[in-house]
């Protein structure tokens, strides 16, 4: 079969499209032939070597396929089964502790950039009906961190207010999500078409964070009061603003460092505002069921930017480098460029 692997120390040069024995289920296993992944910035790290992983490791957190064999103690998923992958394959469900943390697809574990992938049925849930590979490609690791921060962290509800960042997956899926349930959104980019675009999708009000350094505040009187909810995706050069933004006793939910790793916080306004902070990274496998069970029922698409072919992975990953996308990159695996 083929695989994308990445050669140490690692590097967008260092991934090879390379033939790999097909591997075989066990008792308590399940044989998934892969149709589809999408990229993250968690995968980006790895294969830059940002994030350590061993040599030779198959790339790639998310992935969507069909069942193609299941051990004979195998009971949840049979043959057929169009299913996509969890990030976290030990944590089934309650609170997160450091062994559910462990063995995540294309860091800790072997991942999806195969056109075969074997693993237990924690590895997997069943994809929405009537979703391609591709669409349930881009689930995984965004749309449930999108759900975890929405609806488990800030526990949003119909007429709430909700503040997204820039026009990458989590943040598009969060969009989307929240006004499925009701709520209203105000949207920040540093793009005027990349803002038409958010307000297309749904966004009540938009801000061009480059043309208004002041941006929190603006959220806190376009929302008439303060924001109910941040998914904050910045970090440290973002938080300032986020929590300008809040309510007295809003909630931000963390969960990204794309402006880096530590930085100044204003406390004061922190404490003073009475807010609540989470710090999250992806969901639990049960999370991810109860994702799946609502994107049925309210019919959310989502927004794939472009498609690449599994020996264009490099490729792909440059073309997130320059941030040009609005919405998931994904990759074909059963497709070849040319």
């Amino acid at each position: 079969m083929k695989a994308a692997i990445l050669h140490q120390p690692g590097g967008l040069d260092r991934i090879e499209v390379v033939e790999l024995d097909p591997p075989q289920p066990g008792p308590d296993e399940v044989l998934v032939r892969m149709h589809a992944s999408s990229l993250n910035y968690h995968d980006y790290a790895v294969a830059d070597a940002i994030i350590e992983t061993e040599d030779r490791r198959v790339l790639m957190s998310d992935g969507a396929g069909e069942v193609v064999a299941a051990g004979h103690d195998i009971s949840e998923f049979q043959v057929g089964d169009r299913v996509i992958s969890t990030f976290f394959p030990h944590w089934a469900d309650g609170p997160i502790t450091p062994a559910k943390r462990e063995g995540t697809p294309g860091d800790r574990g072997p991942g999806m950039a195969a056109e075969y992938v074997v693993g237990p049925a924690g590895a997997f849930t069943r994809a929405p009906a009537g979703y391609s590979h591709a669409q349930a490609a881009t689930l995984p690791c965004a749309a449930l961190t999108a759900w975890r921060a929405l609806m488990v962290e800030a526990a949003i509800k119909p007429g709430d207010t909700v503040l997204t960042m820039g026009t990458g997956g989590v943040s598009l899926f969060a969009l989307q999500l929240a006004r499925a349930a009701g709520a209203r959104v105000i949207a920040t980019s540093g793009s005027e078409e990349k803002l038409a675009r958010l307000r297309a999708l749904g966004a009540d009000d938009t801000i061009n964070y480059r043309e208004d350094p002041d941006w929190g505040e603006t959220a806190h009187r376009l929302s008439g009061g303060g924001v109910d909810a941040v998914v904050e995706i910045g970090g440290p050069a973002t938080l300032g603003q986020s929590i300008a933004a809040c309510r007295m006793g809003g909630h931000i939910v963390m969960l990204g460092v794309l402006t880096g790793f530590t930085g100044e916080v204003p406390t004061a306004a922190f404490f003073f505002g009475n807010l609540h902070m989470s710090g999250i990274t992806v969901g639990s496998r049960a999370q991810q069921q109860d994702m799946v069970k609502a994107i049925e029922q309210n019919g959310i698409e989502p927004v794939i930017d472009s498609t690449w072919s599994l020996d264009r992975l490099a490729d792909a990953f440059r073309h997130q480098q320059g941030q040009r996308h609005f919405g998931k990159i994904c990759i074909d695996i059963s497709r070849q460029s040319g």
